[in-house]
């Protein structure tokens, strides 16, 4: 199906002109006949099939179509998202998709200025795309309401579940105008029990939509696993950074720790790189992330903050420095490459631990990763170790500056002197009976 085949309005229509679209995907072509047409729908589909503009473009239609109500205060559409990076990226995707429409988009999301936001918020905004603990926040200082939202779009709802944000959620569906008195869109990777007992709750009968494809990872990925010792594991991917020459690599990790010793080493090994987690601060992470769509970042390190919602183009490599815990996250770490049709490489390494998920992600994704054995001239063994980040204490001696990294402060140091020792008192002797007191005359 092609988008020119549905009945959109003129300006949605140059916005999806804009971004080079023409054929529907899977989930566009069975979901958008639904929602144009005002139906609730639940929709399943894998990461990186076009979910964001099937929701994108039923909103942008169905504001275009009805006439506004209430003052300008009052936002029509929200969006829910888990994360901090797929707040900013459908916002980025619907600034393109809806450059024509006259409508305001506002993205409300923590790690940012906040009362810039609250500022924007309190003027007003069409569509509003946020994270829930941040709305919460301004929705209790009445900064906003609710009370006129027409539409309804909950993103990625199984991460809602995994990241603990459904008591939050509910918070937030609650306060919206009755189920039936809004158009209601909920997508996710996966419809579990759980999401779909969420949807039937605040949805006004959906209709469910499942886009499961043979395989569940991307059809152009090339998957390889290497069985490596913990300790080889840094050897073998300086070896295969230096025979693979990738040009734009992601590196997943499961901890924010050996995330910050990998990022470490490689630069002490000339490879220029950077690293977010959901600890690094909210415009550093944009920036990194910047830098890496434009290419002016070879190597990116990331938790699973990264792995799902970010569309960047032409990742050529997805390495599981770890494997991932939960099989779902496997499929979306590699799911950063060979998007849009791309061809890419996933390269996964499964140590002593990794070893374990290894069932697991081949039960979902209903095939197995093809191993390859690397040879002893893969390993890179004579490489430089990254240096210990304390700080060194200078000491001034005799007009000279001097350093001494171990040194604490009042310690000595250099040439000086070692302190003097204070000389005990010898303690006084108690009178003994009988004796005179001193300054008292004897009887």
């Amino acid at each position: 199906m092609k988008f020119s085949e549905l009945k959109l309005p003129e300006q949605v229509m140059k916005g999806i002109e804009d971004a080079g679209f023409v054929d529907c995907t899977q989930i566009q072509a069975e979901t958008l006949p639904l929602a144009l047409s005002g139906k609730d729908v639940a929709g399943q589909a894998q990461t990186g099939t076009g979910k964001t503009a099937a929701f994108l473009v039923t909103l942008f239609t169905r504001l275009l179509n009805q006439e506004k109500q209430g003052d300008k205060q009052h936002p029509r559409a929200l969006v829910l998202a888990p994360t901090r990076e797929l707040v900013v990226q459908i916002e980025q995707d619907a600034q393109l998709l809806g450059k024509h429409c006259g409508l305001s988009v506002q993205a409300i999301y923590g790690g940012v200025d906040y009362m810039l936001q609250r500022n924007a918020l309190r003027e007003g905004a069409d569509i509003v795309i946020g994270t829930p603990g941040r709305l919460i926040d301004y929705l209790k200082q009445k900064v906003y309401s609710l009370s006129k939202i027409e539409a309804l779009v909950i993103d990625e709802a199984d991460r809602m579940f995994d990241m603990g944000f459904i008591a939050d959620l509910r918070f937030i569906l609650r306060r919206l105008p009755p189920f039936d008195k809004r158009q209601n869109l909920m997508f996710s990777a996966t419809l579990n029990q759980r999401v779909m007992e969420l949807a039937y709750e605040f949805m006004n009968l959906p209709q469910k939509v499942q886009v499961t494809p043979e395989q569940m990872t991307a059809e152009r990925v090339q998957q390889v696993l290497y069985h490596v010792g913990r300790k080889e594991k840094f050897p073998l991917l300086l070896g295969l950074l230096r025979r693979e020459g990738m040009e734009r690599t992601m590196i997943f990790i499961n901890t924010k720790r050996e995330a910050e010793f990998l990022n470490e080493r490689l630069m002490a090994n000339d490879f220029p790189c950077r690293m977010i987690s959901g600890d690094v601060d909210q415009k550093k992470r944009m920036r990194i992330l910047e830098q890496f769509k434009e290419g002016k970042l070879p190597i990116l390190i990331a938790t699973d903050v990264a792995s799902r919602g970010l569309h960047i183009e032409g990742v050529s490599h997805v390495i599981n420095y770890d494997l991932p815990q939960d099989a779902e996250d496997y499929v979306h770490r590699i799911g950063r490459t060979a998007r849009a049709g791309a061809e890419g490489k996933a390269i996964s390494f499964a140590d002593e631990d990794g070893a374990f998920h290894l069932e697991a992600i081949h039960e979902y994704i209903k095939e197995k990763i093809e191993v390859e054995w690397a040879e002893d001239d893969l390993f890179v063994h004579d490489y430089k170790r990254s240096k210990p980040k304390h700080k060194q204490l200078e000491v001034k001696t005799h007009g000279k500056s001097h350093q001494h990294p171990h040194a604490r402060p009042g310690e000595a140091t250099g040439n000086t002197a070692p302190p003097k020792k204070k000389r005990r008192r010898p303690a006084k002797k108690k009178p003994e009976a009988g004796s005179a007191q001193p300054g008292t005359a004897a009887n």
